[in-house]
C-alpha cells in the first residue's frame, strides 16, 4: 500500500490500534453525557456568572495548539504525551500501543480552530494527517483544563477508538 494514495485507510489503521488495547477501558469521561448536570445548591452567597473563556484566552489557545501537536507527534515520547492527555497516566498503556503502530508513527495533527465553551473546556477542530497528508480533515475533539494544563480530552481519544468501527469499546 502506498500511503500517499490511501491516507484515510492509514488513519483507520491508526485508530484500529487503539481498539486492540485492553487498556482502552479507562478512556471514558467520568460524566455520563446523557445525564444533565445537577443545579447548584441554593446559597446566600452571590452567584458569580461563569465565563465562556479562560482568563487569558490567547495564551490558552496557544497552549492547546502546542499540546495537541505534541499528543499527535510521532516523535514525542510516551511521557510527553501522558502529560498532555486528560487522565494520561491511566491511559499510558493505550499510548504505548498507539506509538508502536507503524501508521501512528506517520501521524500528526494540525489544530484549525479552538472555541472555548467554558473557562475549563474548549471545542477543537483539527486535521488528522498521515504522512503529512490530510486523512481526516475537520475532525472534532475537545480540550480540558486539568491540573492547570490544557490537555487533549480522554473523550477525544475515545472518539478515535470508536472511529475504527467498534462502538462497543469498553469505557468509551
Amino acid at each position: 500500500m502506498v500511503l500517499g494514495r490511501h491516507p484515510r485507510t492509514a488513519a483507520w489503521a491508526v485508530a484500529a490500534v487503539l481498539i486492540l488495547v485492553p487498556a482502552a477501558a479507562g478512556c471514558g469521561d467520568d460524566e455520563d453525557p446523557e445525564t444533565p448536570p445537577s443545579p447548584p445548591p441554593a446559597t446566600s452567597a452571590p452567584v458569580i456568572p461563569q465565563t465562556d473563556a479562560p482568563a487569558e484566552p490567547v495564551a490558552a489557545k496557544a497552549e492547546i495548539e502546542k499540546n495537541w501537536k505534541t499528543f499527535f507527534d510521532a516523535t514525542a515520547t510516551t511521557e510527553e504525551k501522558v502529560k498532555v492527555l486528560q487522565n494520561g497516566e491511566a491511559l499510558r498503556p493505550v499510548l504505548i500501543a498507539f506509538g508502536s503502530d507503524p501508521n501512528a508513527k506517520k501521524s500528526s495533527a494540525k489544530v484549525t480552530d479552538v472555541k472555548f465553551t467554558s473557562a475549563t473546556e474548549a471545542d477543537v477542530t483539527y486535521d488528522l494527517l498521515v504522512g503529512g497528508q490530510p486523512a481526516l480533515p475537520d475532525s472534532k475533539g475537545t480540550s480540558v483544563l486539568q491540573d492547570k494544563v490544557w490537555k487533549v480530552s480522554a473523550k477525544t481519544l475515545c472518539a478515535l477508538v470508536k472511529l475504527s468501527g467498534n462502538a462497543t469499546a469498553p469505557g468509551c
